[in-house]
């Protein structure tokens, strides 16, 4: 029962007979509301488990009821793996276009390229300035081999959707673009006085390190990701002209953010998981900012 509203604010009908809806006072009706108690009539009648109840209770039960979240506070979504396919979209429409339409422009003006002060025009690309930052994440969208691209988008697909399933839609996409820049700018940190590279490498090793954290929050086997983990790191160091700044950096920085999104506090969830994100774009800026004070004009 409501206490700041009357049980019924209709009157008995003058003959005796049933009192009149409270929404409807000409409307005789011999149903109450099973939660506030009030005569409804059948056009106000609002089935429930027991019983019916009126439009405001039922509103007031909506308002009431906690929003149905993954296990980590994300919003649920009937399909999982959309941001991921959405990613797999992109990374192919711009290899399409670096391949076949905007050759070699488009490679030229999105690689993480730079040269920095001691070589000979620079400083140029990243080391530049702001202008040329851009590249640390366009770069993570660009590739040049087929294989190259199609490798990255296998594990994405393999990957990307237990990890969306269970963060929720943006907490993916954080951890996705967080762990490309932490790539991007561990590369350029390391060798951004003469770097030119691209992919989406730096992100996959990233979401490796978030379902190595994600199993272990679980409890599930560790195996057969820490044995993925294990060859590529090998493939990393063993072939040359792969970068393997760009490989540990998303590595270290995805990792680190997917253990503070998982591991956040229930009852201080979502501002812990902010401040996980922001903190990570902090590091990132940190190591861009030493990287220009070293290779920068």
């Amino acid at each position: 029962m409501l206490p700041d509203e009357p049980r019924s604010s209709a009157d008995p009908s003058p003959e005796g007979g049933p009192p009149g809806c409270f929404r409807h006072p000409g409307t005789a009706t011999g149903i109450s509301c099973t939660r506030c108690e009030r005569p409804i009539c059948p056009e106000c009648m609002v089935p429930a488990a027991v019983g019916f109840q009126c439009p405001e209770c039922v509103s007031r039960g909506h308002a009431g009821s906690r929003r149905a979240t993954t296990r980590f506070g994300g919003g649920l979504a009937g399909d999982g793996g959309l941001v991921t396919r959405v990613l797999v979209g992109v990374n192919v429409v711009v290899w399409l276009l670096a391949a076949y339409v905007l050759t070699p422009q488009l490679g030229q003006t999105w690689s993480l390229f730079s040269a920095g002060r001691d070589v000979l025009g620079g400083p140029a690309g990243i080391a530049d300035g702001p202008d040329q930052w851009y590249r640390l994440l366009t770069a993570t969208f660009l590739h040049v081999e087929w294989w190259h691209i199609g490798l990255n988008m296998v594990v994405l697909l393999w990957l990307g959707p237990p990890l969306e399933e269970a963060l929720g839609r943006l907490r993916f996409l954080a951890l996705y673009l967080v762990s490309a820049l932490g790539g991007s700018t561990f590369a350029f940190l390391v060798a951004g006085n003469l770097m030119n590279s691209v992919g989406a490498s730096g992100a996959i090793f990233g979401l490796i390190g978030a379902t190595i954290v994600l199993q272990l929050h679980n409890r599930g086997p560790l195996a057969p990701v820490m044995a993925f983990l294990v060859f590529n790191l090998v493939v990393t160091f063993s072939r040359p002209g792969v970068d393997w700044r760009a490989h540990l950096g998303g590595l270290v920085l995805g990792t680190l953010t997917a253990a503070g999104l998982m591991y956040a506090p229930r009852e201080h969830r979502g501002p812990v998981q902010v401040l996980v994100v922001a903190g990570a774009l902090a590091v990132e800026a940190a190591l861009l900012l030493i990287g220009m004070s070293l290779y920068g004009a």
